[in-house]
């Protein structure tokens, strides 16, 4: 049977149009985030995906996961070039993810916090971060986490530790009798400068106090002219040269958690995140966790974001995947999967484990946060404060030399 040439053009036509419409459905987008650190996430972030890409055919999320450092790395290399992800993660606060505002690597989201009521869905303690930054909102909050000492309950036994300790002089106190059991209180891991930072971090908090604190991260303060600051090195120094397991500058922060599990120290002052590594590894029992007893009524914590880059040439579908991923049935099935709090202010918890339940108290206990220094300070003075912490860390640098070190870099930079 001859077909009529009139119908061959139809059908060409028409296999064309249909070709046209398919390839405009056919839609990928390319999600940078970091490695995850327990298989609970990494599962959980594959059967979003899924459920999102079922939902939404012909999209497809195509995640590339690195490390801290080499994530920052390959985000810095997007800025500069015409080539980027759709999605990007990075921490929340001026130092970390405002350095890609900054940059023009984040786009602007005030359009999809409208459309969908982002400003009501997320926890405000959360949501600030949006809004730190001139030109609009950026980023979408992910996750929320508190950090804490967590510490190896037979450690704490064989050392004679009957309490958590409660203020900072109990926390020294129980260091000393760990340091008499021959036990170290800490493990760090000294080849990524933001381990250590940490203890510096809470240091401060403990020695200056809130208002001055936030002086001196913000850099309304001289470093050089207050006390607290110096005596903050000198506490540090402290901890390094008498209870750090060790060596620790030629160790990272994983290999750090390892020796944790193995006993080789009593105490890791980590996240919220860590729950979900020692479920991982069969170790919940172990372990509790107390927070740093500053003696302020402030917690130790940052947010992390998810961002649209403005390389995305998909970020309306962008926007769809991060809505779909931060709604509320998504994050109440996948609860504990990336931290024990969700960001999503309407989740409800039940969890019985006596780590989430204390985790779940340590956040109903403060009245604010306090955030990391990477994520206070801008980047180049991040590097320098980290600098400035090694040294002293490694006896390079007289702690009582460490403030005015910093304030005279930071005068240079202005």
């Amino acid at each position: 049977m001859r077909v009529p040439t009139q119908w061959l053009r139809f059908a060409s036509a028409a296999a064309l149009v249909l070709g046209g419409a398919m390839a405009a459905q056919a839609q990928e987008i390319k999600l940078w985030t970091l490695n995850f650190a327990n298989d609970s996430a990494n599962q959980a972030f594959q059967s979003i995906i899924k459920q999102f890409q079922d939902a939404n055919p012909g999209v497809t999320v195509k995640v590339e996961n690195r490390g801290v450092d080499e994530h920052k790395s390959a985000l810095r290399v997007a800025a500069g070039s015409d080539q980027g992800p759709d999605i990007f993660f990075s921490w929340a606060g001026l130092g970390l993810g405002g350095e890609f505002v900054k940059s023009g690597l984040a786009l602007p989201m005030d359009k999809y916090y409208a459309e969908y009521k982002w400003d009501d869905r997320f926890l405000p303690v959360a949501l600030t971060f949006s809004k730190q930054y001139p030109g609009g909102q950026f980023g979408v909050p992910y996750t929320f986490h508190g950090e804490a000492i967590y510490y190896n309950k037979a450690l704490f036994q064989k050392a004679g530790i009957t309490s958590e300790p409660k203020t900072y002089d109990e926390l020294v106190a129980a260091a000393e009798k760990l340091a008499k059991a021959g036990i170290p209180a800490f493990t760090f891991g000294g080849t990524v400068n933001w381990h250590v930072m940490r203890l510096m971090d809470e240091i401060l908090e403990t020695e200056c106090g809130a208002e001055k604190h936030d002086a001196l991260m913000t850099m309304k303060a001289s470093w050089a002219e207050e006390p607290c600051a110096t005596k903050a090195f000198d506490e540090l120094h402290r901890w390094t040269s008498k209870y750090f397991l060790k060596p620790f500058m030629g160790i990272d922060q994983s290999q750090s958690f390892n020796l944790f599990l193995a006993g080789r120290a009593a105490m890791m002052l980590e996240g919220d995140w860590l729950v979900g590594q020692l479920k991982g590894a069969n170790r919940l029992a172990d372990f509790a966790v107390f927070p740093f007893p500053t003696g302020g009524k402030r917690l130790y914590g940052f947010a992390e974001y998810n961002y649209i880059s403005s390389k995305s040439k998909n970020p309306d579908v962008a926007a769809r995947f991060l809505d779909y991923l931060e709604s509320t049935p998504v994050q109440q099935a996948h609860l504990g999967d990336f931290g024990t709090i969700s960001v999503n202010k309407d989740v409800k918890y039940t969890s019985t484990e006596p780590l989430e339940v204390a985790w779940r108290a340590i956040f109903g206990g403060y009245d604010g946060t306090f955030v990391n220094g990477d994520q206070a300070f801008p980047l180049n003075v991040t590097t320098e404060y980290w600098r400035i912490i090694n040294q002293v860390a490694t006896d390079s640098l007289d702690p009582k030399a460490a403030a005015g070190e910093l304030q005279k870099f930071i005068a240079n930079s202005k």
